[in-house]
């Protein structure tokens, strides 16, 4: 005769702790989403000081963070198709947030560049959350931040894989092959 696995009785601690957990990881989304909201909500009132689209904007946070970039590299680490990128680095172009330039090393190739001059205007708009956040951080120790750092590094990886996902059944579906 089998035996079934004996179930394993949680005590009452444990069933609250669990509870816990639930409750905090539940409140964690919650803020995340929040989060993603104000960000939202921010970069299009910097945009429409400066004349940019939201995604200008991350555009050339990647180009100033990853830079410079071929257009087509941009255009992966932006998820975006090539002629988005085109239009998009038409406008940085033309408000003179970026440059075009050769590559060096292959002649035939552009790169683009973000014109550090230009950054200021950007961050000055910035200023107020960049305030903020130095306020927050100080409310926590050296060890509380290198939490949060890691939590916010794991979320933004999956974040980037969920993406990629999406991406890539978007293009199953559309019969584009992923290179």
């Amino acid at each position: 005769m089998s035996q079934r696995p004996k179930k394993k009785v949680e005590s009452g601690d444990e069933v609250e702790a669990a509870r816990r957990r639930r409750r905090s990881a539940a409140a964690i989304g919650q803020s995340l989403r929040e989060l993603a909201i104000q960000l939202s909500l921010l970069n299009h009132q910097v945009g429409a000081k400066l004349d940019l689209r939201d995604v200008d904007i991350d555009c050339l946070d990647l180009i100033d963070r990853e830079g410079p970039l071929a257009p087509s590299t941009l255009a992966r680490l932006a998820g975006l198709h090539p002629a988005t990128i085109t239009g998009i680095l038409d406008r940085l172009e033309r408000g003179g947030w970026v440059t075009r330039e050769r590559d060096p090393a292959d002649r035939r190739a552009i790169l683009v560049r973000a014109r550090r001059e230009r950054l200021p205007d950007l961050l000055r708009l910035y200023g107020g959350m960049n305030r903020s956040m130095n306020q927050i951080y100080a409310g926590y120790s050296e060890r509380e931040l290198e939490v949060i750092a890691d939590f916010f590094e794991r979320t933004a990886k999956a974040g980037k894989t969920a993406t990629d996902q999406l991406s890539a059944l978007g293009e199953e579906s559309s019969g584009k092959v992923r290179p």
